[in-house]
């Protein structure tokens, strides 16, 4: 039997592809970038076929880098962007451009769900606030606003189910992408009757759900000369890129949790049962083992207010170290690190575009608060390492005041690179922190893995423990522990302060 396993991993700006044998070794990995359309307001929209080029062209390049034969890959599977909308016809066909998941024009359509249902009853069976950044509203938008389009939509996909229809020619998606759509029953693992119905949206356009290790058919003689696999290959459905990165994190058993550190940033766990948190500060949606949920909290502001920072502050350096041929993050991290726990009172409120938790505010600005002429550039820095990690532990506390039980954090992502802001975590949080070998890969590794408990190479998702090979661990300093703690309800209490501020500033016309 074959025993390589490809994962491809549809991002928001490009699809990776890996080859992974069956000990979690990663053998090739090939990368290509797709275009973004933003225009007008809050709409963001991709070519679909963009992502099939993508596929196409990196799965070549990856088989080839590998020197693997089509003949000896056991599956393709697949982790994707959720939350998008896709209409397509009967031969898998985009109708229009993918709305995914960065889209919010459809607020008005969200809005007449809520009237309709409810935030509270909305948020109890799909685990999900009611917004227009699902898939829900989005469909409702077509409807109202490109007749002829839902007119002739035969289904309504999401990137990797695109890819599924056209490697098969079937329409699935799996219980993850399901249940980000704000129409999915968590408790009856259906489409919900009550959203169906307020929606407008006819069931016969959504896809048929199955658990991500489902077997979706066969690639296709037609798909197989373009893409550059063997025909008869299986496809696994996979999941959604959050519960993806859980398996790829080892996060396969209730208690377990990590956090990504990406431009956005998350903490996830794994979890028996839903958590319904009171202020509907976390979502949860289906973890890849059918028999688990992964409840998560997601930050806007992860990495990427670290980017902008440097590009603002760092960016002579930044021109020096490329010129040195030297990593200016590394750099950054060096100077920080000369400050102490706390940045000498100076904090940083991370929300430079928008909030969507803890808080749910697109007016939500970055702030730094408490600044003296004592403060210099690397001051600054940490500080803004601190205030993305502060904030992230307000994720952690909603999870565990609704009965999660966190021991220890595994950390992905580019930021998980930093040793400096993994300390940061460690003292922040309490709890010790855990870095895998595969940082950036984990997402497409946690599909791999569903792809093999699919097509019977591994027993179960258990088998993630085993292949998630931690390479370094950080415990808490208790000193710099109790600093943070005292800085913890400062922090808290500046983003409520500065509310009506954030309010009155996005009220300005200029």
């Amino acid at each position: 039997m074959s025993k390589y396993l490809l994962a491809h991993d549809l991002g928001t700006t490009g699809n990776k592809a890996t080859i992974y044998d069956t000990e979690g070794n990663l053998l090739a990995s090939s990368y290509d970038e797709y275009p973004t359309n933003y225009f007008g307001h809050n709409c963001v929209e991709q070519d679909p076929l963009d992502w099939w080029g993508a596929i196409c062209s990196s799965t070549k390049a990856v088989l080839s880098s590998a020197n693997i034969s089509p003949k000896d890959i056991a599956c393709i599977s697949f982790s994707g962007q959720m939350m998008g909308c896709l209409p397509v016809d009967k031969n898998a066909n985009p109708l229009r451009p993918s709305i995914i998941w960065a889209d919010s024009r459809s607020v008005e359509q969200a809005k007449r769900l809520i009237d309709k249902v409810g935030m509270e009853e909305g948020y109890k069976i799909t685990g999900h606030q009611l917004l227009p950044m699902y898939s829900a509203a989005k469909i409702m938008w077509v409807k109202d606003n490109e007749p002829q389009v839902f007119e002739k939509m035969h289904k309504t996909l999401h990137a990797k189910d695109f890819i599924t229809a056209k490697l098969t020619g079937n329409f699935v998606t799996d219980l993850s992408d399901a249940a980000g759509m704000n129409l999915f029953d968590l408790k009856k693992r259906d489409w919900s009757e009550p959203l169906i119905e307020a929606s407008g949206i006819p069931v016969e356009i959504l896809p048929t759900p199955y658990p991500s290790t489902h077997i979706a058919g066969e690639v296709t003689r037609k798909a197989a000369g373009e893409i550059g696999l063997a025909p008869g290959t299986p496809v696994v459905i996979g999941g959604g890129d959050g519960p993806c990165a859980a398996v790829g994190s080892g996060v396969v058993q209730e208690g377990s949790a990590y956090n990504y550190f990406g431009s956005a940033a998350w903490i996830g766990i794994a979890s028996a049962e839903p958590i319904y948190d009171p202020q509907m500060r976390t979502f949860t949606f289906f973890h890849l083992d059918p028999d688990l949920f992964m409840p998560v909290g997601a930050s806007n502001n992860g990495g990427y207010s670290y980017q902008c920072f440097r590009d603002a502050v760092w960016a002579t350096e930044k021109g020096i170290a490329k010129d040195m041929n030297l990593n200016i993050f590394d750099m950054m991290g060096i100077k920080a690190a000369t400050v102490a726990p706390g940045a000498d009172k100076l904090l940083y409120l991370p929300y430079i575009r928008g909030e969507r938790c803890p808080y749910s505010n697109p007016n939500a600005r970055g702030v730094f608060l408490g600044l003296t002429p004592n403060h210099m550039k690397e001051h600054l820095t940490r500080a803004v390492l601190e205030g993305v990690v502060l904030n992230q532990r307000m994720i952690l506390d909603a999870l565990e005041s609704q009965g999660a039980q966190v021991k220890e954090m595994c950390v992905i992502g580019g930021g998980a690179q930093s040793s400096l802001w993994r300390q940061i975590m460690a003292d922040v949080y309490n709890k010790r922190i855990l870095q895998p070998r595969l940082l950036q890969e984990a997402t497409s590794l946690g599909a791999a893995i569903a792809g093999g408990v699919g097509v019977g190479l591994f027993k179960d998702f258990k088998t993630a423990e085993k292949m998630v090979q931690i390479v370094s661990t950080q415990d808490p300093n208790p000193e710099a522990h109790d600093r943070y703690e005292k800085l913890y309800p400062i922090f808290k209490a500046a983003y409520t302060a500065l509310v009506p501020i954030f309010e009155d500033l996005a009220q300005l016309n200029w």
